[in-house]
């Protein structure tokens, strides 16, 4: 190993002394801070907020300090079509409710997880990842496709936020902690010779104060319900005792199994035009396993465009972080300029991003409306985020083209968009990921 001796020091301060536009940058860094001072005129002049398809100006939903993003994506693009086909206005489903039942969910996947990995020794990194993080709020679509399907929707109105709803890290913390003690339970039980049988009562029994706690921080869900609404005409409508199942059947006029997830993942590892999935992801046991189609960026934002086109939303997931201006909610590779400033930069590539752990999909929001050119390729993007109306344009972003095609990963499409070749592959046995893979990672 070499060490960082003296002499070497000395040179990197002359020659920063040397740059008088270093000093004047640190100034300006030093009060403003990093990225306000570098902050550029171009990408907001380049992404303004008109767009040639534009499907919706509903309100913004607020997710508030939660990871729940994944969940209020997939609710607003059923809440737009609810909207437009019952004439109703500001319509919202209860997002609080899908939170519950994703909480149950994941501790009940998490325990058997814990149960399906109990003969490994607890230095295993598949034990080690496990317990690492219980349970969180993220997820990915195939997950909220899971709870929607199983335990239907709700509207806000029948259950509203709660505190650990909306700010839902202590609820986090003590699940976590509950959690971690219930695998030490049953891997002892295991180790003790236990059988199936006994270890799935006891899996049961502690489901049971898992179920309470969630009850208690976030409500007892209803089993049934009556809901009423005055429509845009101001003609009146109820439903009286209607399970969630029943409301979801009935509101959602959409083939949730008619849409696939479609990933750009340009590593080498993933082959494009194959279908994917990720060991241990996921949250209710027995429901749709995780799967994707990778596909080149070309495609993938032909496909988003198609949907757009058809006047249906699309549920997209990126690495919101990355040059990303969150108040004027500009999503932009132009929106930082490094280079002239430090002389940096970053010229690591999509896959490289990927590989070497820089970037993975963090954050899910809607595709909303889309600007495009006079030989129909896209300019940028209209985004509708789930951070409330104090951001952005009421609550919508835009991004630059550039931006999807280096940070979005992920967008659910309707299966019929794809060609015959890429639904085979999208129907075929999908190679299975390490759990740890990025394509795992939870939007939030």
């Amino acid at each position: 190993m070499s060490e960082l001796k003296t002499s070497f020091t000395d040179k990197l301060f002359e020659q920063y002394e040397a740059n008088l536009k270093y000093r004047a940058v640190e100034h300006a860094v030093t009060h403003n801070g990093l990225l306000k001072s570098l902050a550029t005129r171009q990408s907001e002049v380049e992404n303004d907020y008109t767009f040639s398809i534009d499907l919706t100006q509903d309100k913004a939903a607020d997710q508030k300090a939660s990871g729940r993003c994944w969940m209020f994506a997939a609710l607003n693009t059923f809440r737009h079509q609810v909207i437009k086909d019952f004439n109703v206005e500001n319509f919202e489903f209860s997002q609080a409710h899908t939170f519950f039942w994703d909480k149950y969910e994941k501790s009940n996947w998490f325990l058997e997880q814990i149960l399906a990995t109990a003969h490994l020794e607890l230095s295993s990194r598949k034990v080690k990842f496990l317990l690492d993080t219980p349970q969180q709020d993220g997820g990915q679509w195939d997950m909220a496709l899971a709870l929607f399907e199983k335990y239907g929707l709700v509207p806000k109105s029948v259950y509203p936020e709660s505190v650990s709803s909306s700010a839902s890290r202590e609820m986090n913390q003590y699940l976590n902690k509950l959690l971690r003690q219930d695998a030490q339970i049953l891997r002892e039980l295991f180790n003790q010779g236990a059988d199936h049988s006994a270890l799935q009562a006891k899996k049961e029994e502690l489901l049971q104060g898992i179920f309470n706690f969630l009850a208690i921080n976030l409500g007892l869900p209803p089993r049934h319900f009556d809901f009423s609404y005055r429509d845009e005409d101001g003609h009146y409508h109820a439903d009286k005792q209607i399970t969630p199942q029943r409301f979801y059947e009935k509101y959602i006029h959409m083939d949730l199994n008619n849409y696939v997830s479609v990933i750009n993942a340009p590593t080498a590892d993933k082959p494009y035009g194959r279908s994917y999935t990720v060991e241990m992801l996921g949250n209710v046991v027995g429901g749709p396993a995780v799967r994707y189609l990778n596909l080149d960026i070309d495609r993938f934002k032909e496909l988003a465009l198609k949907q757009l086109k058809a006047g249906e939303t699309v549920w997209f997931g990126s690495d919101v972080g990355q040059f990303s201006e969150r108040k004027k909610g500009i999503l932009a590779t132009t929106a930082y300029d490094f280079s002239a400033a430090l002389d940096l930069d970053f010229e690591q590539d999509k896959a490289g991003r990927l590989d070497y752990g820089e970037s993975l999909m963090t954050h899910a929001m809607v595709l909303t409306g889309v600007d495009l050119d006079d030989s129909g390729r896209p300019l940028k993007w209209k985004v509708e985020n789930s951070w409330g109306e104090k951001v952005g344009d009421k609550g919508y972003f835009v991004a630059s083209d550039d931006w999807i095609e280096e940070y979005a990963y992920q967008i659910v499409v309707r299966k019929d968009f794809l060609t015959d070749q890429e639904r085979a592959a999208y129907e075929a046995e999908p190679t299975v990921l390490d759990p740890w893979d990025p394509m795992g990672a939870l939007a939030k």
